[in-house]
Order: structure tokens, then C-alpha cells, then sequence
């Protein structure tokens, strides 16, 4: 691992060498790359010397407790300990960070939340989890952008997509899709039964032009006049945009927007991370064959969390956590079961490299 490390310092110092040049920044694109490789490296780099400064002061530390004096013996001794320990925990960073990267992890992205049994009760759930991921991003400084809608007339959302920018916002939301299962009585049941609902989310990674390249030929763009929930006219113009996609038969429509040039932007940004979605999920298809998935699969089939909300509890399937602060989660305290499931991937991915 070390050797490892030490190549990944010197091509760091490289690259610092580079950065320096004045003539860099001439070719922004170049300057841009060897900025980026810089910065993803940083984090391994900065901890390696961390751990190569504890390493020297443990050798010193062990030259001590053959001093004479048992005083300095004794104070050695204690502080040998807890350099050990701090150059263990650096120890398990270190591999953590030199763990293979997922490509996705800096990208932005298209969180798709759809109601699936429950009626009307799994549509207003739908809309609970968008404002639970949206307090979320809220506290990480992200950005939401609603990029298609579909409500219903209580308030909630047959399907929602939205683009969630900001840095790391992959990496952090990447295992929550599949599906969210509801247990609670709903607002329109008179007999105070509890209902089982279900919602599906999916969280795809944004793809631009350099990701996925779309052919004009291969779209069929219809539009037509969006309508609100009940079937009302919301727009008295054909601004509401329908893309298919022919050589895969993926169909994308948006209407949020007044301008059809809107709809039709928001409209791509959505395809290309759906076909993004499906040449990755072939890739990840042929690599589960050979062997197992880490914190699941992410398909929409499988059910990853439930919601009950008599009990005040949220329990994720996949790594057997229950929290009893269903409040605090669903208005936006999704921190801790976000960090357990990177954790649990983390563990398994160390465990597989062996």
C-alpha cells in the first residue's frame, strides 16, 4: 500500500510542477484537467504525510524507552500508544481513499421519486420524501431544480424529478434509491387504519454532452398542452414537450415550464441521465455476474427502507439500522442513515480487496 502511495505523492508533485508553469493557463482545458487530478489526489496525498510525520515520531518515540531516565521512559511510553492509535486510524483512511473511485461520485443529480401502491397515500408520501431530500441538500448548500412534476389535487406527487447540484451530491445520494415503504394511518382514511404505501425513487447521475451522445435523428419530439391535476388546462398553448427516444423507446415529457424551449432542455437532461442509467446499468449487470453487489443493486424493485410512522422508527433493510427520530429524518436529518450505508459500502469494498 505504501509503494502505492508514494507514486500517487510523486505524481502529485508533478502535477503541483505543472500547475506552476505560467504558460498553463494559456490552455484552460489542460489547466483545467491537471487542476482537477491535483485536487482528487490532495486528500490521499495530505494524509500520507500526516501518517509519514506520526511514523517518525513513533521511531523517536521508541528510541526513548531506552533512555535512562524511567520518568522519560514512562512519558514515552504513554505517548507511543496514542500515536499508534492515530496512525492506525490513518491507516484505514488511507485505504478507504485508495479504494476505487465510482466515475459518477463528483456529479450532480436526477432524483426521480414515483408513487406505486397506496393510491393517493403514496403520492403524498412521495412529496414528504421530496421535501426530506430537498432539507437535505438545503443544509449541504445544493441547489434544487423541479424538472418535471406530475401533482395530484392534495398535495401530492404521482411522480417528481428534479436536479440536484452540488458537490459530492452523487456520492452522498447514490444508495438511496429503490423502494421507500410508508407504514401510517392516511389523511384520508375515516376509520383509523393503518395503510402499507409504497414509492420508488431512482438517483441518477447528471450526463452531459460529453457522457452520452445523443443523435437528433434518433428523437421524436411532440408537444402538446400540460395540464394540471384533475385534467384542467394549466396553459393555453402547446408548451408542454413529449422526447422519445426511438432506438431505445425511453419517453421523457415536461410541462413545468411556460416556454416549450424550457421543457424541451429540461426534457434532454433527463433522457441523457436515463441512458447514462442504462449503459452503466449493462456494465454493472456483467460485473454482478462475477460477483456481489455492495448495498445492493439501487433497482427500483428492491425495497430499501420503511417508514412507520405509529412507531416513530425508520429501518433500512440493506444494513439492518433502525432510528426512532422518524421527525427529525423527514424533515431533512437523513445524515446518519446516508453516512451508515457509505460506511457499509465502504467496509464490504475493503473486505473484497482483501
Amino acid at each position: 500500500m505504501l509503494d502505492k502511495i508514494a507514486e500517487v505523492e510523486s505524481r502529485y508533485e508533478e502535477l503541483e510542477t505543472l500547475l506552476a508553469d505560467p504558460k498553463l493557463p494559456e490552455d484552460r482545458k489542460e489547466f483545467s484537467r491537471v487542476a482537477k487530478e491535483r485536487a482528487d489526489l490532495a486528500e490521499v496525498v495530505s494524509c500520507y504525510r500526516e501518517w509519514r510525520k506520526l511514523d517518525q515520531e513513533i521511531q523517536d518515540n521508541r528510541e526513548l524507552l531506552e533512555d535512562g531516565d524511567p520518568e522519560i521512559r514512562d512519558l514515552a511510553a504513554q505517548e507511543l500508544e496514542d500515536l499508534k492509535e492515530r496512525q492506525e486510524t490513518l491507516e484505514q483512511q488511507l485505504k478507504i481513499l485508495l479504494l476505487p473511485k465510482d466515475p459518477n461520485d463528483d456529479k450532480n443529480v436526477l432524483l426521480e421519486i414515483r408513487a406505486g401502491t397506496g393510491g393517493e397515500e403514496a403520492s403524498l408520501f412521495s412529496a414528504d420524501l421530496f421535501r426530506m431530500y430537498g432539507r437535505y441538500a438545503e443544509e449541504k448548500g445544493w441547489k434544487v431544480e423541479i424538472l418535471s412534476s406530475n401533482p395530484t389535487g392534495l398535495g401530492g406527487f404521482k411522480e417528481i424529478i428534479a436536479l440536484i447540484e452540488g458537490k459530492g451530491a452523487y456520492s452522498q445520494l447514490k444508495f438511496e434509491g429503490g423502494v421507500h415503504r410508508v407504514q401510517r394511518v392516511p389523511v384520508t382514511e375515516t376509520s383509523g387504519r393503518i395503510h402499507t404505501s409504497a414509492v420508488t425513487v431512482a438517483v441518477l447521475p447528471e450526463a452531459d454532452d460529453v457522457d452520452v451522445d445523443i443523435d437528433p435523428k434518433d428523437l421524436r419530439i411532440d408537444v402538446f398542452r400540460s395540464s394540471g391535476p384533475g385534467g384542467q388546462s394549466v396553459n393555453t398553448t402547446d408548451s408542454a414537450v413529449r422526447i422519445t427516444h426511438v432506438p431505445t423507446g425511453i419517453v421523457v415529457s415536461c410541462q413545468d415550464e411556460k416556454s416549450q424551449h424550457k421543457n424541451k432542455s429540461k426534457g434532454l437532461k433527463i433522457l441523457r441521465a436515463r441512458l447514462l442509467e442504462k449503459t452503466q446499468e449493462a456494465q454493472r449487470s456483467e460485473i454482478a455476474a462475477s460477483r456481489k453487489l455492495m448495498v445492493g443493486s439501487g433497482d427500483r424493485s428492491e425495497r430499501v427502507r420503511t417508514y412507520n410512522f405509529p412507531q416513530g422508527r425508520v429501518t433500512d433493510h440493506r444494513i439492518n439500522l433502525t432510528l426512532y427520530k422518524l421527525d427529525q429524518i423527514m424533515d431533512g436529518g437523513v445524515k446518519e442513515l446516508i453516512d451508515g450505508l457509505i460506511t457499509f459500502h465502504q467496509a464490504e469494498a475493503l473486505q473484497a480487496t482483501g
